[in-house]
């Protein structure tokens, strides 16, 4: 070990030390041959007369103290695998920052990193920030409907090929505005599973009011043109002589 090419240099140090007091030597010409203080001789000299060669290497230390418990760590994961909605939060999905903001105002810690909050969430793959949408089919002909809106996309109708003159319209109301609540509740996250939001909404949820509470609706006043309405007619007699086969 001493005079290895491998060995580090504090353990070759070490040994010089341990050789020099074999053959007889005092701490304070091995303090003079070696330029090391008398402390560090008198110790590894000690060391080794206790232990032997384990006596050279370094003890372990026990460095400084944790500043969490891992109590802490698993109150600040259960608070992500839960809904904001559930703590007060108005957050459509936790972000570290917002975890470790509310792991204080809770009294789960005094202050926490967001750099801590997204490390122990890494060790079981939590991830509140992502979500994943699923709906509940719950219309018992939806494999007759999908099936047949995926042949027009195949352009096939009753089993039949669409020709090249043969055309799919595409006819549906305008988008709605109102709003609407879900049918089924957010699903939490969890370990290794992203948290969950279902997009079916109920048509009931928003009530008009009355006809008599509406105020009118001022209807556009356009001058009448001749012109527009027979190129109008008659774009819609040669579409309906081009076209053999509409779907619908």
């Amino acid at each position: 070990m001493a005079y290895g090419h491998k060995t580090e240099h504090r353990l070759r140090v070490r040994t010089q030390v341990v050789l020099h007091a074999a053959r007889g030597r005092s701490n304070a010409r091995i303090t003079r041959e070696t330029g090391l203080h008398l402390d560090t001789v008198r110790r590894w000299r000690g060391r080794f007369a206790e232990t032997g060669l384990p006596g050279l290497k370094d003890r372990q230390c026990c460095g400084r103290p944790a500043p969490f418990t891992p109590l802490q760590a698993t109150e600040v994961k259960a608070l992500a695998c839960r809904l904001p909605a559930k703590s007060g939060a108005p957050l459509s999905r936790w972000s570290c920052p917002e975890v470790a903001r509310e792991a204080a105002e809770q009294g789960i810690a005094p202050f926490v990193s967001a750099s801590t909050v997204r490390r122990w969430l890494a060790q079981d793959a939590l991830k509140p920030w992502q979500h994943r949408s699923w709906i509940f089919i719950t219309d018992p002909n939806f494999r007759t409907k999908a099936a047949r809106v995926l042949d027009l996309y195949a352009r096939t109708w009753q089993d039949e090929r669409l020709g090249d003159d043969e055309y799919v319209i595409s006819a549906d109301e305008k988008t709605s505005i109102q709003t609407r609540c879900r049918c089924h509740p957010t699903l939490a996250p969890g370990k290794a599973r992203a948290m969950r939001v279902n997009h079916t909404a109920r048509r009931d949820a928003y009530a008009p009011s009355p006809p008599s509470e509406r105020a009118p609706r001022p209807s556009p006043q356009r001058p009448h043109d001749p012109r527009r309405t027979r190129h109008r007619q008659a774009r819609r007699r040669s579409r309906r002589s081009e076209d053999r086969r509409v779907p619908r």
